[in-house]
């Protein structure tokens, strides 16, 4: 089940969230076993046959982080083996079903192997992002972040909590710890959530698909009749699609997440009015580069033991990130690309970029990301060399991309429009003014409308990080 489903927004989520509200704020244990059950119905809406994981990963990370808590201070020993035992149990598990085919395939390549089959298992939707999240319980336990979460029925809650449970953002124990335990409930935190459900409803459905339509119609356009406009213009529209697919995403989960009284960290922060590839990272899947750099990059050194060890650190990191984006060596090539670049821009280009003026230093951003997208694709193409050639070594323009352009011009602006703070600088400007809260009002139910009778009327709805 996804948010942008008719089963959702007109069943699963009104149900849970009358259920939701009937029980008395002061029974907050009951709210958050009833959270529990409503997500792991709602997880298992798609994958029953994997519904077992979440109970695993509840059970092992409740136990470790109990471990932690209880030997911490009295016997350091046995509370790093309970950590260790956490971190090898979840990065297993994830292992075995995301990179087990991939690891066979590869090394049947080798004569010796040769003989090797893929097991053709089943990627658990959003099991890289549950599993850091359990992980980070029983790291912010040890490390001294959080406190020990001694009910079950609270922690399961935390593990399994629908609002961001496929496709994040990645909420770090830390973030919801106070809210899990005690949560403040209010009608203007209401208003807010469902204001920000709906603007990621709309980014989801109406800019999102739209622009997957239209990358699809580039691609295949090249595929036919190979020009550097179209396939420039192919990669543009998936920048557009997977921006407004995931950013809105997490605008419908922190919406959510804000109507049931909890404050999920943000996830986007306009990232493609970044000014360099360090911009980029920093506004762009906020919550994962978070978990790298705290987990992964400082525990590693980070950038306390010189240049060389700095650089290595950010291989390894963005080695990792690649990867955990997909078993592909596509996407192990993309996180090293970004390694390159930010290594090159820390060593020296970081400062030259600061004396540019902006828009040069947009324009070198943009191109670079653009790019990079089209390495993250590479898999998903069907001539991915031939697509690379016409991207740099075709005819200039063909009237088949002539023509896609100028049928999407008008949406292209509209994207690059919405991409920006303009739309929320309007926003702070009229939000008080009286009218506006009125024609706000009236909005949302049009939107809601228009999402529908897209929804009703359109078979294309994926969520595109929901693989990964």
């Amino acid at each position: 089940m996804v948010f942008s489903s008719l089963e959702f927004l007109f069943f699963y989520l009104p149900a849970v969230l009358l259920i939701y509200f009937l029980i008395p704020t002061k029974f907050l244990a009951a709210r958050n076993l009833m959270l529990l059950i409503v997500s792991l119905l709602f997880y298992g809406w798609s994958e029953p046959s994997y519904i077992w994981i979440m109970f695993l990963s509840i059970a092992v990370d409740y136990t470790c982080g109990r471990l932690v808590g209880k030997y911490k201070q009295t016997a350091p020993k046995k509370a790093k083996a309970a950590l260790v035992a956490s971190i090898v149990i979840n990065v297993s598990i994830l292992a075995f079903f995301k990179y087990a085919d991939f690891i066979i395939e590869n090394l049947s390549l080798i004569p010796i192997f040769s003989g090797l089959k893929p097991l053709g298992l089943t990627l658990p939707v959003g099991i890289s992002f549950y599993t850091f999240q359990t992980m980070s319980y029983t790291l912010d336990v040890y490390l001294g972040e959080a406190k020990v979460q001694k009910n079950v029925a609270i922690f399961g809650s935390y593990v399994t909590m629908f609002p961001q449970l496929i496709a994040g953002p990645i909420v770090r124990y830390r973030d919801v710890d106070d809210a899990l335990r005690s949560r403040q409930h209010t009608l203007e935190n209401v208003a807010a959530g469902i204001k920000r459900f709906v603007c990621g409803l709309a980014k989801k459905v109406l800019l999102a698909n739209t622009a997957g339509a239209f990358y699809e119609s580039f691609v295949s356009g090249v595929e036919s009749s190979p020009s550097v406009l179209g396939a420039w213009m192919g990669v543009v529209f998936f920048a557009f699609q997977i921006y407004f697919d995931f950013s809105g995403y997490s605008d419908m989960a922190i919406g959510l997440g804000k109507i049931m009284g909890f404050n999920f960290p943000e996830n986007f922060n306009y990232p493609y009015i970044s000014k360099s590839i360090t911009d980029f990272w920093r506004r762009w899947h906020i919550t994962l580069s978070t978990w790298f750099r705290e987990y992964v990059y400082i525990p590693l050194g980070g950038n306390r033991k010189g240049k060389s060890r700095t650089f290595i650190n950010l291989i390894i990191v963005w080695f990792l990130t690649g990867l955990w984006h997909g078993a592909s060596w596509n996407f192990v090539l993309w996180g090293l690309y970004f390694a390159v670049i930010l290594i090159v821009e820390k060593a020296f280009l970081g400062k030259l970029l600061s004396k540019l003026p902006a828009f040069l230093s947009h324009l070198y951003a943009i191109i670079l990301i653009v790019f990079g997208w089209f390495i993250f694709i590479w898999c998903d193409l069907q001539n991915p060399g031939e697509y690379l050639s016409a991207l740099f070594t075709s005819s200039l323009v063909s009237q088949i991309a002539i023509y896609d352009l100028l049928r999407g011009l008008l949406f292209l602006a509209i994207l690059i429009i919405a991409s920006t703070k303009l739309p929320y600088t309007v926003y702070c400007k009229l939000k008080d003014k009286t009218y506006f809260g009125v024609v706000l009002g009236l909005a949302l139910p049009v939107v809601i409308l228009l999402c529908t009778a897209y929804l009703v009327d359109s078979s294309y709805n994926p969520f595109l990080y929901f693989r990964f």
